[in-house]
Protein backbone atom coordinates (compact mmCIF):
# COMPACT_ATOMS: atom_id res chain seq x y z
CA UNK A 1 0.00 0.00 0.00
CA UNK A 2 1.10 3.66 -0.91
CA UNK A 3 2.37 5.49 1.88
CA UNK A 4 2.50 9.41 2.11
CA UNK A 5 4.15 10.90 5.10
CA UNK A 6 3.90 13.97 6.11
CA UNK A 7 6.99 15.75 8.48
CA UNK A 8 4.65 19.49 8.93
CA UNK A 9 1.53 19.99 11.37
CA UNK A 10 -1.39 19.05 9.05
CA UNK A 11 -4.77 21.04 9.92
CA UNK A 12 -7.00 18.27 11.46
CA UNK A 13 -10.05 19.13 8.29
CA UNK A 14 -7.29 18.27 5.75
CA UNK A 15 -6.47 15.37 7.31
CA UNK A 16 -9.91 13.81 7.36
CA UNK A 17 -10.87 14.46 4.05
CA UNK A 18 -7.41 13.19 2.68
CA UNK A 19 -8.31 9.80 4.78
CA UNK A 20 -12.23 9.91 3.08
CA UNK A 21 -11.05 10.68 -0.01
CA UNK A 22 -8.04 8.06 -0.44
CA UNK A 23 -9.16 4.91 1.78
CA UNK A 24 -7.04 2.91 -0.12
CA UNK A 25 -3.88 5.11 0.75
CA UNK A 26 -2.03 4.78 4.06
CA UNK A 27 -1.42 8.50 5.38
CA UNK A 28 1.39 9.17 8.24
CA UNK A 29 0.60 12.36 9.64
CA UNK A 30 3.98 13.74 11.63
CA UNK A 31 4.43 17.06 13.15
CA UNK A 32 8.25 17.27 12.66
CA UNK A 33 10.73 15.48 10.91
CA UNK A 34 11.96 13.89 14.22
CA UNK A 35 8.77 12.17 14.91
CA UNK A 36 8.52 11.28 10.78
CA UNK A 37 11.93 9.80 10.26
CA UNK A 38 11.41 6.50 11.47
CA UNK A 39 8.52 5.99 8.84
CA UNK A 40 10.94 7.67 5.88
CA UNK A 41 11.95 4.60 4.34
CA UNK A 42 8.39 2.72 3.80
CA UNK A 43 7.32 6.60 2.33
CA UNK A 44 6.71 6.98 -1.34
CA UNK A 45 5.61 11.02 -1.27
CA UNK A 46 6.43 12.79 1.37
CA UNK A 47 4.71 16.52 2.09
CA UNK A 48 7.10 19.10 3.72
CA UNK A 49 7.68 22.46 4.05
CA UNK A 50 11.00 21.97 2.70
CA UNK A 51 13.21 23.49 5.14
CA UNK A 52 13.83 20.09 7.51
CA UNK A 53 15.21 17.86 4.94
CA UNK A 54 18.85 16.61 4.66
CA UNK A 55 20.81 14.48 2.29
CA UNK A 56 20.68 11.56 4.99
CA UNK A 57 16.83 12.02 5.20
CA UNK A 58 16.78 11.62 1.31
CA UNK A 59 19.06 8.43 1.21
CA UNK A 60 16.83 6.55 4.36
CA UNK A 61 13.52 7.26 2.26
CA UNK A 62 14.42 4.47 -0.04
CA UNK A 63 11.21 4.29 -2.14
CA UNK A 64 10.84 8.12 -1.86
CA UNK A 65 9.28 8.79 -5.40
CA UNK A 66 7.96 12.44 -4.92
CA UNK A 67 8.18 15.21 -2.85
CA UNK A 68 5.37 17.67 -1.83
CA UNK A 69 6.83 21.17 -0.50
CA UNK A 70 4.17 23.28 0.33
CA UNK A 71 5.67 25.92 0.36
CA UNK A 72 7.06 28.58 -2.64
CA UNK A 73 10.27 28.48 -1.59
CA UNK A 74 12.29 25.67 -1.62
CA UNK A 75 16.18 26.99 -1.68
CA UNK A 76 17.13 25.05 1.33
CA UNK A 77 16.38 21.50 -0.29
CA UNK A 78 18.94 19.01 -0.79
CA UNK A 79 18.98 19.10 -4.25
CA UNK A 80 22.14 16.92 -4.88
CA UNK A 81 20.27 14.29 -3.47
CA UNK A 82 17.13 14.74 -5.13
CA UNK A 83 18.72 14.84 -8.03
CA UNK A 84 20.46 11.82 -7.68
CA UNK A 85 17.41 9.91 -6.89
CA UNK A 86 15.91 11.24 -9.18
CA UNK A 87 12.68 12.29 -6.96
CA UNK A 88 10.07 14.74 -8.68
CA UNK A 89 9.54 17.55 -6.41
CA UNK A 90 6.51 20.00 -6.48
CA UNK A 91 5.45 23.09 -4.65
CA UNK A 92 2.60 25.12 -4.29
CA UNK A 93 3.93 28.50 -6.00
CA UNK A 94 0.81 30.73 -6.79
CA UNK A 95 -0.73 30.35 -3.32
CA UNK A 96 0.92 33.44 -1.83
CA UNK A 97 -0.60 36.18 -4.29
CA UNK A 98 -3.70 36.99 -2.04
CA UNK A 99 -1.85 37.09 1.34
CA UNK A 100 1.31 38.82 0.48
CA UNK A 101 0.31 41.39 -1.86
CA UNK A 102 -2.26 42.27 1.00
CA UNK A 103 0.78 42.21 3.43
CA UNK A 104 3.09 44.25 1.08
CA UNK A 105 -0.23 47.45 0.53
CA UNK A 106 -1.15 47.17 4.23
CA UNK A 107 2.85 48.11 5.01
CA UNK A 108 2.95 50.64 2.39
CA UNK A 109 -0.18 52.71 3.39
CA UNK A 110 1.02 52.22 7.08
CA UNK A 111 5.04 54.18 6.15
CA UNK A 112 2.34 56.88 3.87
CA UNK A 113 0.32 57.52 5.95
CA UNK A 114 2.64 57.92 8.73
CA UNK A 115 0.89 54.71 11.49
CA UNK A 116 4.09 54.37 13.40
CA UNK A 117 3.70 57.91 14.24
CA UNK A 118 0.24 58.37 14.89
CA UNK A 119 0.51 55.01 17.28
CA UNK A 120 3.03 56.90 19.30
CA UNK A 121 1.15 60.16 19.18
CA UNK A 122 -2.01 58.02 20.45
CA UNK A 123 -0.15 56.51 23.73
CA UNK A 124 0.78 59.63 24.65
CA UNK A 125 -2.57 61.17 24.14
CA UNK A 126 -0.78 63.89 21.73
CA UNK A 127 -3.13 65.67 18.97
CA UNK A 128 -1.00 66.44 16.54
CA UNK A 129 -2.23 67.28 12.80
CA UNK A 130 1.05 68.02 11.45
CA UNK A 131 2.14 64.58 10.99
CA UNK A 132 3.42 64.72 7.04
CA UNK A 133 0.95 62.54 4.89
CA UNK A 134 1.65 61.27 1.46
CA UNK A 135 -0.33 59.54 -0.93
CA UNK A 136 0.78 56.35 -3.00
CA UNK A 137 -2.03 57.58 -6.11
CA UNK A 138 -0.33 58.39 -9.05
CA UNK A 139 3.34 57.41 -8.08
CA UNK A 140 5.37 54.43 -9.98
CA UNK A 141 6.09 51.01 -8.04
CA UNK A 142 9.12 48.68 -9.48
CA UNK A 143 8.30 44.72 -8.82
CA UNK A 144 11.21 42.82 -8.63
CA UNK A 145 9.60 39.08 -9.65
CA UNK A 146 6.65 39.28 -11.97
CA UNK A 147 5.43 35.96 -11.07
CA UNK A 148 2.24 35.07 -9.27
CA UNK A 149 2.83 37.29 -6.05
CA UNK A 150 4.58 40.28 -8.11
CA UNK A 151 1.47 39.98 -10.65
CA UNK A 152 -1.26 40.47 -8.09
CA UNK A 153 0.89 43.12 -6.35
CA UNK A 154 0.80 45.26 -9.41
CA UNK A 155 -2.88 44.52 -9.79
CA UNK A 156 -3.56 45.91 -6.56
CA UNK A 157 -1.24 49.23 -7.68
CA UNK A 158 -3.33 49.92 -10.26
CA UNK A 159 -6.90 50.47 -7.97
CA UNK A 160 -3.84 53.45 -6.70
CA UNK A 161 -3.53 54.36 -10.21
CA UNK A 162 0.02 53.63 -10.10
CA UNK A 163 2.94 52.75 -13.23
CA UNK A 164 3.80 49.42 -12.88
CA UNK A 165 7.23 48.33 -14.02
CA UNK A 166 8.39 44.89 -13.43
CA UNK A 167 11.58 42.96 -13.17
CA UNK A 168 12.51 39.63 -13.78
CA UNK A 169 14.99 37.29 -15.42
CA UNK A 170 13.30 36.68 -18.64
CA UNK A 171 11.75 40.06 -18.97
CA UNK A 172 8.62 38.99 -20.72
CA UNK A 173 5.67 40.95 -20.39
CA UNK A 174 3.18 40.16 -17.93
CA UNK A 175 -0.40 41.05 -16.94
CA UNK A 176 -0.61 44.35 -14.75
CA UNK A 177 2.78 45.52 -15.60
CA UNK A 178 2.97 49.09 -17.49
CA UNK A 179 5.86 48.15 -18.63
CA UNK A 180 8.60 45.30 -18.01
CA UNK A 181 12.41 44.32 -18.07
CA UNK A 182 15.20 42.24 -17.50
CA UNK A 183 16.98 41.84 -13.47
CA UNK A 184 20.28 43.30 -15.75
CA UNK A 185 18.16 46.77 -15.68
CA UNK A 186 17.38 46.72 -11.75
CA UNK A 187 19.88 49.22 -11.13
CA UNK A 188 18.55 51.23 -14.23
CA UNK A 189 14.80 51.35 -13.01
CA UNK A 190 15.17 51.92 -9.23
CA UNK A 191 15.75 55.28 -9.60
CA UNK A 192 12.02 55.55 -11.23
CA UNK A 193 10.55 54.60 -8.44
CA UNK A 194 8.67 55.72 -5.37
CA UNK A 195 8.39 52.14 -4.23
CA UNK A 196 10.30 49.11 -5.23
CA UNK A 197 8.71 45.86 -3.88
CA UNK A 198 10.83 42.43 -3.60
CA UNK A 199 9.59 39.33 -4.54
CA UNK A 200 12.75 37.76 -5.47
CA UNK A 201 13.35 33.68 -4.44
CA UNK A 202 16.99 32.55 -3.21
CA UNK A 203 19.32 31.59 -6.34
CA UNK A 204 22.67 32.29 -7.27
CA UNK A 205 21.78 35.15 -9.39
CA UNK A 206 19.58 36.77 -6.62
CA UNK A 207 21.89 36.92 -3.99
CA UNK A 208 22.71 40.48 -2.27
CA UNK A 209 21.48 41.75 -5.41
CA UNK A 210 20.30 44.88 -3.81
CA UNK A 211 23.85 46.92 -2.46
CA UNK A 212 24.82 50.18 -2.09
CA UNK A 213 24.92 51.13 -5.97
CA UNK A 214 21.05 50.21 -5.75
CA UNK A 215 20.19 52.17 -2.52
CA UNK A 216 21.83 55.36 -3.96
CA UNK A 217 20.18 55.28 -6.73
CA UNK A 218 16.98 55.22 -5.13
CA UNK A 219 15.06 58.82 -4.60
CA UNK A 220 14.91 60.00 -1.02
CA UNK A 221 11.52 59.85 -0.48
CA UNK A 222 11.56 55.86 -1.88
CA UNK A 223 10.20 53.08 -0.29
CA UNK A 224 11.93 49.80 -0.32
CA UNK A 225 10.20 46.20 0.70
CA UNK A 226 11.53 42.78 0.64
CA UNK A 227 9.34 39.84 1.38
CA UNK A 228 10.89 37.53 -0.96
CA UNK A 229 14.10 36.16 0.43
CA UNK A 230 16.43 38.00 2.91
CA UNK A 231 19.92 37.08 1.10
CA UNK A 232 18.68 39.49 -2.03
CA UNK A 233 20.12 42.41 0.10
CA UNK A 234 23.24 43.12 1.57
CA UNK A 235 22.12 44.38 5.19
CA UNK A 236 25.37 45.73 5.89
CA UNK A 237 24.92 48.48 2.58
CA UNK A 238 20.91 48.68 3.46
CA UNK A 239 21.64 49.97 6.98
CA UNK A 240 24.49 52.64 5.83
CA UNK A 241 22.06 53.87 2.73
CA UNK A 242 19.09 53.99 5.98
CA UNK A 243 21.69 55.88 8.01
CA UNK A 244 22.69 58.21 5.07
CA UNK A 245 18.55 58.82 4.35
CA UNK A 246 19.49 57.72 0.99
CA UNK A 247 16.06 56.10 0.81
CA UNK A 248 13.17 56.73 3.22
CA UNK A 249 12.32 53.86 4.42
CA UNK A 250 12.65 50.12 4.37
CA UNK A 251 9.83 47.21 5.45
CA UNK A 252 11.42 44.22 5.82
CA UNK A 253 9.79 40.70 6.24
CA UNK A 254 13.16 38.49 5.70
CA UNK A 255 16.70 38.47 6.87
CA UNK A 256 19.97 36.95 5.82
CA UNK A 257 19.69 35.12 9.33
CA UNK A 258 16.29 34.30 10.81
CA UNK A 259 15.13 35.26 13.62
CA UNK A 260 16.61 38.48 12.88
CA UNK A 261 19.41 38.63 15.66
CA UNK A 262 18.53 41.00 18.89
CA UNK A 263 21.20 43.24 18.12
CA UNK A 264 20.82 43.71 14.78
CA UNK A 265 20.64 47.69 13.81
CA UNK A 266 17.91 47.29 11.80
CA UNK A 267 15.90 46.68 15.90
CA UNK A 268 17.00 50.42 16.42
CA UNK A 269 16.36 52.55 13.16
CA UNK A 270 12.57 54.15 12.80
CA UNK A 271 12.91 54.29 9.51
CA UNK A 272 12.77 50.25 9.42
CA UNK A 273 9.72 47.83 9.84
CA UNK A 274 10.56 44.70 10.81
CA UNK A 275 7.68 41.52 10.12
CA UNK A 276 8.87 38.08 11.06
CA UNK A 277 8.59 36.47 7.77
CA UNK A 278 4.91 36.44 7.97
CA UNK A 279 3.58 38.37 4.72
CA UNK A 280 2.38 34.35 3.16
CA UNK A 281 0.08 33.30 6.43
CA UNK A 282 -3.18 33.02 6.14
CA UNK A 283 -5.80 30.28 7.74
CA UNK A 284 -6.35 29.72 3.93
CA UNK A 285 -2.26 28.65 3.59
CA UNK A 286 -2.70 24.96 4.10
CA UNK A 287 -6.02 24.47 2.12
CA UNK A 288 -4.99 26.30 -1.00
CA UNK A 289 -2.12 24.19 -0.45
CA UNK A 290 -3.84 20.75 -0.16
CA UNK A 291 -5.99 21.34 -3.48
CA UNK A 292 -2.77 21.71 -5.39
CA UNK A 293 -1.37 18.58 -3.76
CA UNK A 294 -4.54 16.56 -4.60
CA UNK A 295 -4.56 17.76 -7.90
CA UNK A 296 -1.16 16.35 -8.26
CA UNK A 297 -1.67 13.54 -6.51
CA UNK A 298 -4.79 12.24 -8.85
CA UNK A 299 -1.82 12.84 -11.45
CA UNK A 300 0.28 10.76 -9.82
CA UNK A 301 -2.14 7.76 -9.12
CA UNK A 302 -2.90 7.94 -12.96
CA UNK A 303 0.01 7.92 -14.36
CA UNK A 304 0.08 11.63 -15.79
CA UNK A 305 2.73 13.50 -16.23
CA UNK A 306 1.52 16.96 -16.66
CA UNK A 307 1.97 18.29 -12.77
CA UNK A 308 1.31 21.65 -11.31
CA UNK A 309 4.50 23.65 -10.10
CA UNK A 310 7.58 21.13 -10.66
CA UNK A 311 10.57 22.03 -9.61
CA UNK A 312 13.78 21.71 -11.36
CA UNK A 313 16.36 20.35 -9.14
CA UNK A 314 19.05 22.19 -11.14
CA UNK A 315 17.90 25.56 -11.59
CA UNK A 316 16.72 25.27 -7.54
CA UNK A 317 13.15 26.45 -8.42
Amino acid sequence: MMEILTTCRIKRSIQDRLLHSYPSLTFRFCDDIKEAESYLPQAEILITYGEDLTDDHIYKAKNLKWIMVISAGVDKMPFNAIKEKSILVTNVKGIHGIPMSEYAFSMLLQVSRQAKVLYENEQKHQWDRTVHMTEMYGKTMLVAGTGAIGQEVARLAKAFRMKTIGLSKSGRSSEYFDETGTMDQLLDKVSAADYIVSVLPSTEGTKHIYQTPHFQAMKKEAIFLNMGRGDAVKEDDLVEALNQNELRHAVLDVFEQEPLPENHPFWYMENVTITPHISGLSRYYQPRSFEIFEANLEKYLNDQNDYINVIDPERGY
